[in-house]
């Protein structure tokens, strides 16, 4: 069963892809696959375009009740792009997933920011078992450096849309230095953590993978040799990530 789900966070409608397999099982396991920040004019409204594709292939193949939010600002999605929005989105979407009566285990995927978002979750979610972060960065300083060029950017991706966003632009920006994949990830040493990064990524360097690795301690870390930053469409991350899913599910049961 595959259906377009809506849920609410923070008062806005947020639009997901959910995919429930059919099962006798009481209770299954559970992915939240995390989009990243799009790229290019009017990126917002396919930024996670592949992702109920993804969804649907760890559900079928793999058994797993999947979901792919569109957080706010993206496709869909009512709201504006803010760093602290998209981590109350991603809250909301484990909660919305916690309440349906057949999820058990909840593990969190995410690609690019949509990956260090999933690990900042994680360290405030105790219902999340684990986290895939690919291509993810260790935090957002370039961001925090140029925060209205960012602001810029947003605007032309089509993830901000108010000619009026943000009201407190210092207070957006805030956002950029205070939430931190690195300083989150020390926090997840009962939960187990994936990290896949390309060598050749020139958008997010791989030595961020290898600082998100050390603050951790332990992660499962893949370096995939001459993949770029968009590891959603090379075969060989996706491999690593759904073996990582079949050994986490059963090593949970």
């Amino acid at each position: 069963m595959s259906n377009v789900h809506h849920f609410q966070s923070e008062g806005l409608e947020l639009i997901a892809h959910l995919e429930i397999p059919e099962s006798d099982e009481e209770l299954l396991p559970c992915v939240l696959l995390i989009h990243g920040f799009p790229e290019g004019p009017g990126g917002g409204a396919n930024s996670a375009g592949t992702l109920p594709e993804l969804a649907n292939r760890i559900s079928s193949e793999m058994g797993f009740i999947s979901m792919a939010p569109l957080l706010r600002g993206t496709g869909k999605s009512e709201g504006c792009f803010s760093l602290a929005g998209w981590l109350t989105d991603v809250r909301q979407a484990i909660l919305e997933l916690d309440n349906h009566p057949k999820v058990g285990q909840i593990w969190l995927v995410g690609f690019g920011s949509g990956g260090a978002i999933s690990i900042c979750a994680a360290a405030l979610e105790e219902r999340v078992k684990g986290v895939g972060a690919l291509a993810a960065q260790a935090d957002w300083s370039e961001w925090a450096a140029s925060p209205k060029r960012l602001l810029i950017h947003a605007r032309r991706a089509g993830v901000i849309t108010d000619p009026n966003f943000p009201k407190d632009f210092d207070s957006w920006a805030e956002e950029l230095k205070q939430i931190s994949a690195e300083s989150s990830i020390t926090k997840l040493h009962d939960k187990n953590v994936l990290i896949v990064h390309g060598t050749e990524d020139d958008v997010v360097s791989s030595l961020e993978a290898r600082a998100l690795s050390d603050a951790h301690g332990n992660t499962d870390m893949r370096l995939i040799e001459g993949a770029g930053h968009h590891l959603r469409h090379d075969p060989r991350a996706i491999a690593v990530l759904l073996g990582w899913l079949d050994r986490q599910r059963r090593s949970s049961k």
